[in-house]
């Protein structure tokens, strides 16, 4: 069945209907959420028989219990998602839940479980006080269920407390397995030629970033035909006035050890909920260097049960997926997001305005509460300037994208709109922005407890939880301190995935 709620009536001469039809609903219209209780951290898709397959740590307990196990759900357009079941259940061996860890399909059965056998590592806190450690299981029925390789680690623990997240590759310029490793503030790397017996290489430093998790390590060619290696870390960079998502480093691995281009990592999203991530290949024929895709868990360890969907019985949504490519840009090369085709598939009505003069504000006729909004927004001088969207019919209740050209940064605030963070530290997100251009071009994608903000091309990424009254749907233009030109305003309105 396809993820969502489903309310089933003992009337026969009742059809099923979802929540929606029946109660107001927080569910997200079109994000992947879990089908009930608890989801966190995504694991890397894998694509295998024209479908990819999604793994996500999920707990059938929650809130009264603890302890995470590996959920599957299956997808041929990264849009719409079938809910497969538990395919790693938690407890059912001596070494406690499984935590995040990566799957690979071994083509070339280097494992010894059989040709493209699925074989995940998986970090679990093992029976001896609960350390970090990395252990094998196996899947020879396309992923459905998973085997335990055996009850000992197949990399034990270090002597370090944080000992987890392993990411595999294959790397053809050595021909092995190579994994990378979170190990506090460094990002270990390993190499082994069946999956099963590995041995360490070297270890990146990171500096004024918390303790990461999550690495990512992967190739791309540029827009300009030149290959980097990319290495990324879900991370916090709070204490220093930086995001708390995914940060990465452009270079070079040698099949060793990573050399970074800069030592400063970039943030591939600006928002306070974009964590956890995971990026993936394409799955169908096509040059894997050229793009990738990327999704995380809405979500921030710092309020993760602030959720109004509680009430209908579960907590855990995914951001969009996104298209990642590399591009070259002066003397750096960037990583730039923008949402996948597919969900224009969901379009069922647009509506387009050409140009818009906006000095105060303007109300558009148009609302929704899940859509993609694009326009192009020019200026000669201004103040702020942008957009209030799930606006209150008394003005009230609102959540803000735009740009204050005087203090010099770009901006989602979510101060004005029902949000997660109780504390009031995390309302509004902020990003540098280059005012001489006098700017911008903005495609936002809006749903039920969510806005996504892609500026210029996806250069800079916002992705925030927003719990606004399900009737506050207004969107107005706005620019103080003179007037800005809205011009090609785009509103698509999509259909309900989660049905």
């Amino acid at each position: 069945m396809t993820i969502g709620l489903v309310v089933h009536y003992s009337d026969s001469n009742k059809k099923n209907e979802t929540i929606d039809s029946v109660m107001p609903s927080y569910r997200a219209s079109y994000h992947f959420t879990t089908p009930d209780k608890w989801k966190n951290d995504p694991q890397r898709p894998i694509y295998l028989d024209g479908k990819y397959h999604y793994y996500y740590l999920y707990n059938h307990d929650y809130p009264n219990g603890n302890g995470t196990e590996w959920r599957h759900a299956t997808s041929t357009d990264l849009v719409h998602w079938t809910d497969e079941g538990v395919a790693i259940p938690k407890y059912t061996t001596s070494n406690g839940d499984p935590w995040s860890g990566s799957v690979v399909v071994d083509e070339k059965n280097t494992a010894g479980f059989g040709k493209e056998a699925l074989v995940a590592i998986v970090t679990q806190p093992s029976a001896e006080g609960g350390k970090q450690e990395q252990y094998l299981w196996y899947s020879t029925d396309k992923g459905k269920t998973f085997t335990s390789y055996r009850d000992d680690p197949i990399i034990p623990n270090p002597g370090t407390k944080d000992f987890r997240d392993p990411k595999i590759i294959w790397d053809h310029q050595i021909n092995k397995w190579v994994m990378a490793m979170a190990e506090g503030t460094k990002i270990g790397f390993y190499e082994s030629s069946n999956l099963k017996d590995w041995q360490y290489m070297s270890g990146f430093m990171t500096d004024n970033i918390g303790i990461v998790e999550c690495p990512d390590l992967y190739l791309m060619r540029a827009n300009d035909g030149i290959y980097k290696w990319i290495l990324g870390v879900s991370a916090n960079g709070k204490s220093a006035g930086q995001p708390n998502t995914y940060a990465y480093w452009t270079g070079h691995f040698n099949g060793k050890e990573f050399l970074p281009d800069h030592s400063d990592p970039q943030w591939l999203d600006y928002g306070f909920d974009w964590y956890g991530a995971v990026t993936f290949e394409e799955g169908k024929d096509s040059d894997k260097y050229n793009h990738r895709y990327a999704l995380a868990w809405m979500n921030n360890w710092d309020y993760p049960h602030n959720t109004p969907t509680l009430q209908e019985g579960f907590n855990g949504t995914d951001s969009i997926v996104r298209q990642i490519n590399l591009k070259h840009d002066g003397d750096t090369y960037r990583l730039v997001s923008q949402p996948i085709e597919a969900l224009n598939q969901l379009t069922h009505t647009t509506d387009s305005l050409k140009q818009i003069e906006v000095n105060g504000s303007k109300t558009l006729h148009v609302t929704g509460d899940a859509y993609q909004l694009e326009t192009d927004i020019s200026w000669s001088e201004i103040k702020n300037v942008g957009l209030r969207l799930r606006e209150s019919t008394d003005k009230n209740r609102h959540v803000d994208v735009g740009v204050f050209a005087e203090g010099g940064y770009s901006y989602v605030n979510r101060a004005f709109t029902g949000q997660p963070d109780k504390s009031g530290k995390y309302v509004e997100s902020r990003a540098p922005f280059d005012l001489s251009k006098k700017n911008v071009h903005l495609k936002i994608l809006v749903d039920k407890t969510s806005i996504e903000v892609f500026m210029d091309d996806g250069t800079i990424v916002f992705s925030n939880e927003i719990f606004p009254e399900l009737n506050d749907q207004g969107i107005t233009l706005f620019s103080e301190g003179g007037t800005a030109i809205f011009k090609n305003v785009v509103i698509k309105h999509f259909n309900k995935t989660n049905l």
